[in-house]
């Protein structure tokens, strides 16, 4: 079969399917023509499976009759079945996509916000920008400790989550810069690392690091996350591969939103954390233990679940029938 004269004498009918399906209301004649477009273009894609499996007019298709498929027959899933698989497949794959990019995003707050507390402890003029030496010595005595239980738990819970989702939000929707997300990020680095210079200062690095370990250890971890899937989206614009930048755009966007999703969920439960276990009479060191078995579980949710998701195809994007006819590639 000659592909090109196939396309050509039957694209009309397909175009006027899509057409059909993006309508909002159909009277009974196009009802009626809807179904006849829908089962001739059926024909046609067994035809080309059969006879010249070129994989674009495949994909072509294939999602253009699921999508006629669903308004004719009006079924779809369960929205639990849904849930489930954003839960189990989609979610782990966008965060496993992006974890050697959260992982240097890691390295670079953890090197950057060392520096930062060096600096700021070894040089007077600098520890200067806190404030004047008293107001530094407030800060390490009290406001340090006080800010984690000025306020009822389940308040300074809520608060703390949407702080932190107005940050993440704010470095993956100016991840196509490039540039924003790691300023978001370097900025937080340096506020913990004098943070931590004026703790120092006054012999309380101790509670520093028992007060900001149980929440932060997952708390920041996100951000890391947030900062590195927008600069995957950026990279996505810089080197798309075999893909058009649009497409790649298209593709790691939809990803990204996947990933922004779960970013609310995790730090929901480190703002949990935060709001009742960091300002606890809990010991310690059982303390930063229930922030590490949070970490600890996103890690392995996302790595088990989120190798085998990939393995098998997945990205974090939505599937095919919910997304736009695209172009096959070549690999």
């Amino acid at each position: 079969m000659d592909i090109d004269a196939f396309v050509a004498v039957n694209s009309g009918r397909w175009e006027r399917l899509a057409a059909l399906l993006r309508q909002r209301r159909l009277d009974g004649a196009e009802a009626d023509e809807l179904i006849r477009n829908y089962q001739l273009t059926a024909t046609d894609l067994s035809r080309v499976r059969t006879s010249a499996p070129d994989p674009s007019i495949v994909t072509r298709l294939s999602i253009l009759l699921a999508r006629a498929r669903g308004l004719i027959a009006g079924a779809h899933e369960p929205a639990w079945n849904d849930v489930a698989r954003f839960a189990v497949i989609s979610l782990p794959a966008a965060f496993y996509r992006v974890r050697w990019w959260t992982i240097a995003a890691m390295l670079l707050f953890c090197v950057y916000g060392v520096a930062a507390g060096f600096w700021a402890y070894n040089d007077p003029a600098v520890l200067a920008q806190m404030g004047t030496p008293a107001m530094r010595e407030q800060y390490a005595n009290e406001a340090f400790e006080a800010y984690y239980s000025n306020y009822p738990a389940p308040d300074f819970a809520a608060q703390v989550w949407t702080n932190n989702a107005w940050i993440t939000a704010r470095a993956i929707g100016g991840g196509i810069t490039g540039v924003f997300p790691i300023y978001i990020l370097l900025q937080n680095a340096q506020g913990i690392g004098m943070s931590a210079a004026v703790m120092a200062e006054h012999d309380y690095l101790d509670v520093f690091f028992a007060l900001i370990l149980p929440h932060g250890l997952m708390e920041l971890s996100a951000i890391f996350i947030a900062v590195g899937a927008g600069v995957k989206l950026c990279w996505a614009w810089v080197s798309p591969g075999p893909r058009t930048r649009a497409r790649a755009l298209a593709e790691e966007g939809r990803a990204i939103v996947t990933v922004a999703i779960g970013l609310a969920i995790v730090l929901g439960v480190s703002g949990l954390v935060e709001g009742f276990v960091t300002p606890s009479n809990l010991p310690t060191g059982v303390k930063i233990t229930i922030g590490a078995l949070v970490l600890a579980a996103y890690w392995v949710y996302t790595i088990v679940l989120g190798r085998r998701a990939v393995r098998d195809g997945e990205t974090g994007d939505v599937r095919a029938e919910h997304a736009e006819d695209t172009v096959a590639m070549a690999a």
